[in-house]
């Protein structure tokens, strides 16, 4: 059935959201640009946690289920797919806390490192092609 399909691919839609908001700052190393795409990424996925706001994709998500005659679940996308593999516990806000730090402190570390590689880029220029390489 198609909207089970469709359902499945919001699924991985959103966990490629959320790894993308924890890690995507490693991508900067590759990709100067990157930042303009994950640093508002990566507010939004703290603030969804935070503040306790809906990420839009549930909502699709848990409509395309029902529309595929299953049930849908209740709360959000961590609540009931990434909280029971971390946590066998329900989530608590301390927990939510404990995640939007995580997030937000991994990716200060990785801006951290990515502006130092930057800088230290900036200091050894790269010799040009008319130049003698030395040796």
């Amino acid at each position: 059935m198609p909207y089970q399909l469709f359902a499945n691919l919001v699924l991985l839609l959103h966990l490629a959201f959320v790894l993308f908001v924890l890690l995507g700052g490693l991508f900067a190393l590759r990709w100067r640009w990157m930042p303009w795409l994950h640093l508002p990424a990566a507010t939004w996925g703290t603030a969804v946690e935070l503040l306790g706001m809906p990420c839009p994709l549930t909502p699709l998500e848990n409509q395309l289920r029902r529309a595929a005659g299953d049930a849908g679940y209740t709360g959000g996308f961590i609540d009931h797919y990434l909280l029971p593999l971390l946590y066998p516990v329900e989530l608590t806000p301390e927990v939510q806390w404990l995640l939007a730090g995580v997030v937000v402190a991994f990716n200060l570390i990785v801006y951290l490192v990515i502006r130092r590689y930057w800088m230290r880029g900036r200091s050894n220029p790269k010799p040009s092609s008319s130049q003698p390489r030395k040796l």
